[in-house]
């Protein structure tokens, strides 16, 4: 494959990804990803019962800006329907850890399972981890338009401000609290500075986390 024939599959994989390597651009502030039409046709006729992560969301609020501020946790989910609460950690990257909701809302439970981390140090260990990853004999085997995408997003990326971790999570209520078509789930990660949500009528919504406050404003 020549020169030419790379940049172009390169293109067209950057193209072809939801949210690609380089994360959302200036266009991309939000992304929606329709769910099952039945699901979403029938959303507001199905009675919406406060589960145990709403009675338990102002513990666990504060517990989660925790692990993601001051702890090893630079990706979480959180299942409002299931009660699970999903962690990706710097400590053991390649895992993801599931946890009962009323356990996070514990604070010895958290003292426990995720050890103390400054928020600039987890930084550095993450690209450190992409220095590591690069310099593998393996890494060098794939592709060079891969290496090239996989150089640019572990190389550019910029890390979620510890503010807007704060901001995203006080928010997290009202979204749960939309009369007919509320939030179901959401995942906030570090790394690509992006809010993932699914809501009861199944559909999905990408925002890029800068913008989120404003999403916020624009549409509740």
């Amino acid at each position: 494959m020549n020169s030419a024939e790379q940049d172009k599959l390169e293109e067209t994989i950057l193209q072809e990804s939801i949210v690609s390597a380089a994360g959302l651009n200036s266009e991309q502030v939000l992304i929606g990803i329709k769910g099952d039409p039945s699901l979403r046709e029938s959303a507001p006729l199905r009675k919406r019962y406060d589960s145990k992560v709403d009675h338990l969301f102002d513990q666990l609020e504060p517990n989660l800006e925790d692990i993601m501020l001051n702890r090893g946790i630079y990706r979480i989910f959180v299942g409002f329907n299931s009660g699970e609460i999903r962690t990706n950690s710097v400590f053991d990257p390649l895992r993801q850890e599931i946890h009962d909701a009323e356990k996070i809302a514990n604070s010895d439970y958290i003292n426990r399972h995720f050890p103390l981390i400054d928020y600039n140090d987890k930084i550095e260990l993450m690209r450190e981890l992409y220095g590591a990853l690069r310099a593998s004999k393996h890494y060098q085997n794939i592709p060079g338009y891969w290496q090239n995408i996989l150089n640019r997003r572990s190389q550019h990326w910029l890390p979620l401000e510890p503010e807007n971790i704060s901001k995203i999570l006080s928010t997290v209520r009202a979204l749960r609290d939309i009369e007919e078509y509320y939030l179901r789930n959401i995942t906030i990660c570090i790394v690509q500075g992006i809010v993932r949500m699914q809501f009861n009528c199944d559909g999905t919504q990408i925002i890029d986390a800068h913008n989120f406050k404003h999403f916020l404003e624009e549409n509740i």
